[in-house]
């Protein structure tokens, strides 16, 4: 059952095994004390959810009607004012 754990793993884990896990995890724990880490783990969860806010809000632009552009007036000057 570990070997099939083991196997269906992101792939960004590479080819970690389940003892150098465990040291990873450890030496996070150590770096950053058992009351630290929820609070980690907080921060990351928002920074993720602010990033797919983001991404809906960028599809959702990128998908929205393009308005066509009014053409200026014939009237108006072009260029700078020449009323001197």
């Amino acid at each position: 059952m570990t070997h099939f754990i083991l196997n269906s793993m992101p792939l960004f884990f590479g080819n970690i095994r389940g003892t150098q896990l465990l040291i990873i995890v450890l030496v996070i724990l150590l770096l950053f004390g058992g009351k630290k880490i929820p609070e980690l783990m907080k921060g990351l969860g928002k920074g993720v959810h602010s990033f797919k806010q983001g991404l809906e809000e960028a599809k959702a632009e990128m998908n929205k009607p393009v308005d066509k552009p009014s053409r200026p007036e014939e009237s108006e000057p072009k260029g700078k004012d020449r009323s001197e």
